[in-house]
């Protein structure tokens, strides 16, 4: 599916072989609501599994599980991958693929952020390679994933380093910090939205600074690294002002980050993942009831009043909603649209920011990832509006 070209003989022999593909919409509305399990043009019931890490290992990616098999009871199946996964990999993938024993099982989606799971979606295709398959998000190879699974949902990492030096700079930013350790910059995605962070600043004339922490990956402890921040940090806004953006690409390092912004009143354009929920709560000691835990509206006006308190506002910002719950419900949403209408196009962009904004109230802006020169139809990666507090 490389270039337009290749992308059509893909999908030609996609087709050919009866795996699911991008389908081509008709316009029709699909009409799912509360626990409906019927699929509109045939009158057959089905089944949406959505697989998980548990709550313990990712609360985020558990609860939006949890909350659309409660919210389609007759729908959705909430599978869970074991907590040890990477010692437990081949009972994760036969988890996974158990679901297509369900004879009403129509798509099967993947939410865990780990790798290892191409397998288990390719073991699916064999038993029926009627049942769509969507990563929401998994990470192995991305030329091996959309050739694997027919959509594959997730942030545009790359595009984001653009844009969140450009979101800086607006925000009055005239210097952007850079924190990050070696084995996260080996990652190519990491290091490819940190070039594109800089390039952008550059382009801007803001002044780039990168520096490294201790790294938790290769021995050095995390509260190592944040101690480096904890030190390192008000020198830096010494040295440079408070007019100054700071980003880290891990997510421990928030704690410190958002920490420190309260009492330095630098600015934090976006967290490595834009979520009211990373730092916020624990930094600020928001009291967050369970049932309030993706009450994102109530969030969000809880940490804006915390930043006015502070005179801090508009100098912090990020995405409205965690990304690791919209992700799994969104791709729940597609599968019911795509189940009950097989003529619509799960890999057409406006399709999907048309969806975006009707179940979630967001603007999401989905385009396919250009990775290295190259992209591919079914890997879609999406940015969605921001939120200032």
């Amino acid at each position: 599916m490389k270039k337009k070209l290749l992308s059509f003989l893909m999908l030609a022999v996609m087709v050919l072989t009866l795996v699911t593909g991008c389908g081509s919409s008709n316009g029709s509305e699909s009409q799912a609501t509360g626990d409906q399990a019927a699929n509109t043009e045939t009158g057959e019931a089905y089944h949406i599994a959505i697989v998980t890490p548990t709550l313990s290992i990712s609360e985020d990616e558990y609860r939006a599980g949890e909350e659309m098999a409660k919210k389609y009871p007759d729908i959705v199946k909430h599978l869970t991958l074991p907590e040890n996964f990477s010692e437990e990999i081949e009972t994760g993938i036969s988890t996974i693929v158990s679901a297509a024993d369900d004879p009403l099982m129509k798509a099967v989606i993947i939410a865990s952020g780990q790798s290892g799971l191409i397998p288990a979606m390719q073991q699916i295709k064999e038993k029926n390679p009627e049942i769509l398959t969507i990563s929401a998000a998994i990470y192995d190879e991305t030329d091996q994933m959309a050739e694997n699974i027919d959509l594959n949902l997730d942030t545009d990492q790359i595009k984001r380093g653009s844009e969140i030096a450009q979101k800086a700079y607006d925000m009055g930013a005239k210097t952007f910090i850079h924190y990050s350790f070696p084995t996260h910059l080996s990652k190519p995605l990491i290091s490819g939205r940190k070039d594109a962070m800089k390039a952008k600043a550059d382009e801007l004339g803001m002044t780039w600074v990168e520096v490294e922490t201790p790294d938790p990956q290769t021995g050095d402890s995390r509260e190592a690294m944040q101690q480096f921040l904890r030190e390192d940090i008000p020198r830096q806004i010494e040295k440079y002002g408070p007019d100054t953006n700071i980003f880290g690409t891990n997510c421990p390092m928030y704690d410190v980050i958002i920490d420190e912004a309260f009492k330095l009143k630098y600015m934090v354009a976006e967290q490595c993942c834009p979520t009211p929920t990373q730092a916020y709560p624990t930094v600020l000691g928001l009291e967050i009831s369970e049932e309030d835990s993706t009450n994102w509206e109530k969030l969000n006006q809880m940490i804006t009043e915390k930043a006015a308190a502070a005179d801090m506002t508009g100098r912090l910002s990020g995405w409205p909603m965690s990304t690791s719950v919209f992700l799994p419900e969104m791709a729940t949403y597609i599968a019911m649209e795509y189940i009950e209408d097989n003529g619509y196009n799960y890999c057409d962009t406006a399709n999907l920011q048309a969806l975006a904004k009707e179940k979630f109230g967001y603007d999401v802006e989905f385009a396919p990832i250009d990775y290295e020169g190259t992209s591919y139809d079914n890997y879609i990666g999406f940015i969605m509006e921001s939120i200032y507090y």
